[in-house]
């Protein structure tokens, strides 16, 4: 048996290309703001997650420019022997103060940080409880660590407790999104606070999609629900809200202690460039000042589940500036994608197993520097595909 004849037999995506309507890897050539230009043309975008508008916002630019001069273009080397810059520590100085935590430490990428982290703190015997529509980082993660994985029905409480029941004498770590990025709903956290006590486990929420979105101060999910000292570890992402790349996880220090002299994926990595730390930098200093960001976020948000509504459209449970439409099918949500991009509009579709079958989406995205004029001009083209594809009357 050849180990590369599952790679022969792979025919998904020819069947998508030859139907005409492939809606992946395409290129962009320009910067992350509300208009970008693909094959020479202006197209709206709604399917980024640079949902304060800071990826291509001056200050952060020049901050990741001057960092660039001085330290040059890598590091060479993990942050665990000689990949440590001071700008490393300064940036995890500032997310440990913005956060109200004792400590933090930044990874390359989000994604290493949930496979690194969740990893290292799972022994033997240990339990991680799992939300069935966790990101693939968290359920990778929790397959690497020596523990065993529980899943529970999505944003299920008593499901959760129910299992949580069979394993009363076990290490035990809840690990949620705080924002599903699919969806775009929120957990329980309030809930998962009460479960996380009455049954002595340990709560680890990954806010990749809420800080910076979230609280009065941008601090996320915990802040937004008035549980912050309750949780326990908090992680998130520089490619959103952060303008640049990297991710980081915070809490007590001694916790934050072991996961940087354990976490493989931390300590046999190269170390974030520091360029991208010097914008994460900048970008954080934008967020305390500027709060209207999020003001403005949040408007367009409302007004666009307000107008899709309106349309006919399902936006299922969002509860955040991920705001999906059920389109139904898989290659309904191919042809939708395709036919928005015609008529101008970017936006992402979503498939099973990302969901159900028959529950396939367009995930929509927004920024704060969306205007009105934007939302509008990508609402005409959802109304006209919804009709065209019957999606709505």
């Amino acid at each position: 048996m050849d180990v590369f004849q599952k790679c022969f037999d792979f025919q998904d995506a020819d069947r998508v290309r030859a139907a005409g309507v492939y809606p992946y890897f395409r290129q962009i050539s320009s910067a992350q703001e509300p208009v970008v230009v693909m094959d020479g043309r202006e197209v709206i975008m709604l399917g980024s997650n640079n949902y304060l508008g800071l990826a291509n916002h001056p200050e952060v630019k020049a901050a990741a420019a001057a960092a660039l001069e001085r330290y040059g273009t890598g590091t060479a080397g993990s942050r665990f022997l000689n990949g440590t810059m001071d700008l490393h520590v300064e940036l995890e100085e500032r997310l440990a103060a913005f956060l109200g935590r004792e400590a933090a430490v930044t990874f390359s990428t989000g994604f290493q940080v949930n496979l690194g982290s969740i990893a290292c703190l799972l022994g033997r015997g240990d339990v991680a409880f799992l939300d069935n529509l966790d990101h693939a980082c968290i359920i990778d993660g929790s397959r690497l660590g020596f523990g065993r994985t529980v899943k529970y029905a999505h944003n299920d409480l008593e499901d959760l407790e129910s299992r949580l029941k069979q394993f009363e004498n076990k290490g035990k770590l809840i690990v949620t999104d705080g924002v599903f990025s699919m969806e775009g709903d929120l957990a329980p956290l309030p809930g998962l606070v009460e479960l996380k006590k009455r049954y002595g486990a340990r709560l680890f929420v990954d806010d990749a999609h809420a800080i910076g979105v979230f609280g009065e101060h941008g601090r996320g999910t915990p802040e937004h629900f008035g549980v912050e000292e309750d949780v326990d570890l908090v992680m998130g992402t520089f490619s959103k809200s952060l303008a640049a790349v990297g991710g980081y996880i915070a809490g007590e220090r001694k916790v934050i202690d072991w996961i940087k002299h354990t976490a493989r994926s931390l300590i046999f990595s190269a170390s974030q460039p520091p360029a991208l730390a010097a914008a994460v930098i900048k970008a954080l200093e934008i967020i305390e000042r500027e709060p209207e960001r999020r003001q403005r976020l949040w408007e367009n948000t409302e007004y666009m589940k307000r107008e899709f509504t309106s349309l006919g459209f399902d936006t299922g449970d969002s509860a955040s500036p991920v705001v999906p439409l059920v389109v139904g099918e898989d290659m309904t949500a191919f042809q939708a994608t395709a036919m928005l991009q015609q008529a101008g509009v970017f936006a992402n579709p979503v498939i099973s197993p990302a969901v159900p079958p028959g529950r396939a989406m367009i995930r929509t995205s927004y920024m704060a520097t969306h205007t009105r004029e934007h939302l509008d001009r990508a609402l005409e083209a959802f109304a006209a595909v919804g009709r065209e594809l019957g999606i709505v009357r």
